[in-house]
């Protein structure tokens, strides 16, 4: 029996100490930084400010726990993507957009090195990421995709053809794929609960099961009192439309996984992934999976994209239909799995912007500050955009605070009833692009694919 829900797979099995519930808060005070959000973006940006200035007075609101959204339930990528790379080499030159990659592939060591430091045990794996392609379509999409991040300075990326991406991963249908090193397979719930306890040990006060309703300048509001600080930061990614007149500012996009029982060693013989590579493809609906450190596979794609005005889900829970969709795709990329026990399957939100743009800012005027936008690609991102905040609010001028995503401004998105239809429409288009692009083994991406790209702001 599939499990569906209780946060995710990572919440159900961590064999980590379970940790005590944080108290909210119970009255009126006062910080030198408020913090709205527990995820990753709100953890680090506390963890690097009381690391530059320990005399700071950090306060962490969370309206359910630390890890309850995205930073608790994602695919455990630790990679050097970041949204809206393209669209920044456009607004900026490609230079500053180098700029910004070269800092992702930072990125990656720093967190590593970090939980090293910290003493945290997140499973960490540093295998790469695997982006495979499947059709002839898709591997045009790869050779582009491939030349593309050669011209960003990856110079230690690899391409291989069908036959040694197959004996890397036996993957069924594949004909090429593209290696990056910048990556590493994690357990995102063991990230962000030794994350929080390290902000703890240096200080940061952290309040659990405090809903913050409106975010002011200077002030955060929760039921229970008002902390006021000279900075607000907002961090809370796919739940901010939750916010008082937010709702339209960064759409809360679903994303569905699930998990198989440990697979036995005959199994992993044949699939091969000794590497412990995170994969990927080329697909317009994007799958994402990993190899656990308890030798399972865990794998993700798009459900129900979009809930009507901007809902977030239950604990977790997605569509038995979605369970069906990622079982089949599954099976598709492994056949040799059909039949294999699904034991847990789960749902989490991220935040898109409406062109689909990561990026952090800092008004000093009003205090106001955020991140976010990450577009799925929040697990490295959210580091950078911490260190980025810090030095914002320390008035450090550094490579960090000249990156082009600083200060990025974006329009809403449209209201309801479009927003709903545009998202629906939008992801209807690009699973008939798959289909198509499967079935006529055509080796262009389809006119359907683009003009959906086009429409969405996607780039």
């Amino acid at each position: 029996m599939t499990i569906n829900g209780g946060i995710s797979f990572w919440y159900a099995t961590d064999t980590t100490a379970p940790q005590p519930a944080r108290a909210p808060l119970t009255h009126d005070a006062t910080a030198d930084v408020v913090i709205v959000g527990g995820g990753y973006t709100g953890l680090w940006t506390a963890y690097y400010l009381k690391r530059s200035a320990p005399d700071l007075r950090v306060t962490v609101l969370e309206q359910k726990f630390c890890g309850y959204g995205a930073s608790g339930r994602n695919g455990g990528w630790l990679y050097n993507g970041i949204a809206g790379r393209d669209r920044y080499a456009e607004l900026h030159g490609h230079q500053a957009a180098l700029r910004l990659q070269h800092a992702m592939n930072d990125t990656v060591t720093e967190v590593i090195d970090v939980t090293a430091k910290e003493h945290i045990d997140a499973d960490i794996h540093r295998g790469g990421v695997l982006e495979v392609a499947r059709s002839p379509a898709q591997l045009t999409r790869l050779r582009s995709f491939h030349t593309a991040e050669l011209g960003f300075g990856e110079t230690d990326r690899e391409f291989h053809d069908a036959t040694a991406t197959r004996a890397r991963v036996d993957i069924a249908d594949a004909v090429g794929s593209s290696w990056t090193p910048h990556g590493a397979r994690i357990h995102p719930l063991k990230l962000v609960k030794g994350l929080a306890a390290a902000c703890e040990r240096l200080g940061v006060d952290i309040h659990e099961s405090t809903p913050v309703t409106e975010i002011a300048p200077r002030r955060a509001v929760t039921p229970y009192g008002t902390v006021r600080a000279p900075f607000v930061l907002r961090c809370t990614e796919g739940f901010t439309a939750a916010l008082k007149g937010q709702k339209r500012t960064w759409l809360p996009m679903n994303s569905s996984m699930i998990a198989t029982a440990p697979l036995p060693a005959e199994v992993w013989a044949s699939l091969g992934w000794s590497g412990r590579e995170v994969i990927g493809d080329m697909a317009h609906a994007y799958m994402y999976a990993q190899r656990t450190a308890d030798d399972r596979i865990a794998i993700g794609g798009r459900g129900v994209p979009y809930r009507y005005g901007s809902r977030t889900d239950h604990d977790g829970r997605t569509q038995p239909s979605t369970i069906t969709a990622l079982t089949s795709l599954l099976t598709s990329f492994f056949p040799q799995l059909t039949g294999t026990e699904i034991t847990h399957a789960w749902s989490g939100v991220l935040g898109v912007p409406r062109d689909w743009c990561a990026t952090v800012s800092l008004d000093r005027t009003t205090g106001l500050g955020l991140a976010g936008g990450y577009v799925g690609s929040g697990v490295a991102t959210a580091n950078l955009a911490a260190r980025t905040l810090r030095d914002l609010i320390l008035e450090n001028l550094t490579d960090l605070t000249s990156l082009p995503w600083v200060n990025h401004r974006v329009r809403r998105w449209e209201p309801e009833p479009f927003r709903w239809l545009g998202v629906q429409a939008l992801y209807a288009a690009y699973r008939e692009a798959d289909r198509q692009e499967t079935t006529t083994h055509r080796p262009t991406t389809t006119p359907l694919a683009h003009l959906a790209n086009r429409i969405s702001g996607r780039h």
